[in-house]
């Protein structure tokens, strides 16, 4: 009798699980959860999120509370942003680096009164968790916050909607967030999102998540959208999407994400270095990368999709795509890679290899679509 082989791992639920069943979603394991690709269809969720106000689940997504006197000066040690300079209630973008300059994780880190709230994506957030406890968990305090879920409303629309739950929720602007009652319960707001649209990322009770987005759904402009369609989002609005275009070997300099290093952290600044692959960082700060992450939109209609080749004129290989889709708001081949500095110039035209044939792509500044973000 043979040896039975190690069982599949069942994908955790989120707290929206029976409803996600209930509208029809059509399931996919992501990130050892069972999550939502899609319920109608990913291109009209995407129009749908363009055009007024979408409810994704992101109760997958890692919440991490660190608190404590020494937690920003602490949490400086594994980030290269400017922690110590936020305001109550600013939200930062940021990442963990490794010894190698590589992106661990990329991450929002919001301060409250009395802490700091940060998410960090699902596949990393037992690793990040460690990273946290391993390296500065004796300077603060970490608390993983496993019992909140997490509900993103975005679109054009999302303010109007939410703002009937609780008025007050208009004084947030982009990157900033503060607690509101909703329905009675005390969530968590931040106004930021993953779609290039103004929305809102709602940290809500489990407990209470099911009963918020019923409400939210309830209002007309607002419909359930899945992972498929906040993939084609985020994809158009230029945003790195971990494990894809960003990873453990890819530089925050490399990835064209420099902007996320303030000034008081780079070489020169008063708290310059001092974290995991400052060295590597720095220097390409100042000399440069040898290759930069770009967007490129294609030249004849064929999706370009991840892991295709990308070649100069005379077959030579340059890179390779990390993100690719027919986008559905520009109505073109778009594209995300990395490319040598010499072909990573607005305009240059490269081959994409495609089953056999190259078809052109010209490199583009990004995002591909305007942002929209509310700043008051």
């Amino acid at each position: 009798m043979s040896e039975a082989s190690p069982a599949t791992p069942v994908p955790c639920k989120t707290p929206l699980f029976e409803l996600h069943s209930e509208l029809g979603a059509r399931m996919v394991p992501f990130a050892g959860y069972a999550m939502p690709v899609q319920y109608n269809g990913i291109i009209a969720e995407h129009h749908h999120c363009r055009q007024s106000a979408a409810l994704f689940d992101v109760s997958h997504m890692g919440q991490i509370r660190i608190s404590g006197p020494n937690a920003a000066a602490a949490l400086e040690s594994l980030l290269p942003i400017d922690v110590q300079g936020l305001a109550v209630g600013q939200q930062r973008y940021g990442f963990f680096t490794a010894p190698n300059g590589g992106l661990l994780d990329d991450l929002m880190i919001t301060r409250r009164q009395d802490d700091f709230l940060m998410v960090v994506n699902a596949s990393c957030k037992d690793a990040d968790l460690r990273h946290l406890q391993t390296h500065i968990g004796h300077l603060c305090q970490i608390q993983a916050l496993p019992e909140q879920a997490l509900l993103a409303l975005q679109g054009p629309l999302s303010a109007s909607v939410l703002s009937r739950l609780n008025p007050a929720i208009t004084q947030l602007v982009f990157m900033t967030g503060g607690s509101f009652s909703l329905l009675g319960v005390e969530c968590f707001l931040t106004r930021s999102g993953y779609t290039g649209e103004d929305g809102f990322e709602i940290s809500v009770p489990s407990e209470h998540a099911e009963a918020l987005a019923r409400a939210l759904l309830s209002f007309p402009e607002v419909k359930p959208v899945g992972l498929g369609a906040r993939d084609t989002l985020r994809l158009e609005a230029g945003l790195c999407l971990y494990g894809h275009d960003i990873h453990a070997h890819t530089t925050p300099i490399e990835a064209a994400l420099s902007w996320a290093i303030q000034k008081v952290r780079r070489p020169g600044g008063a708290r310059a270095g001092g974290y995991p692959g400052a060295e590597v960082i720095n220097a390409q700060l100042t000399l440069g990368p040898s290759n930069k992450r770009v967007g490129m939109v294609g030249l004849e209609r064929v999706p370009v999709r991840e892991g295709c080749e990308l070649l100069d004129a005379h077959g030579h290989k340059l890179g390779t795509v990390t993100s690719g889709t027919l986008a559905p708001t520009v109505n073109q081949p778009i594209a995300m890679a990395y490319l040598p500095l010499n072909h990573a110039i607005v305009h240059h035209e490269v081959f994409a290899e495609v089953r056999g044939k190259r078809y052109p792509m010209r490199v583009t500044a990004l995002p591909f679509v305007p942002q929209r973000y509310y700043r008051g």
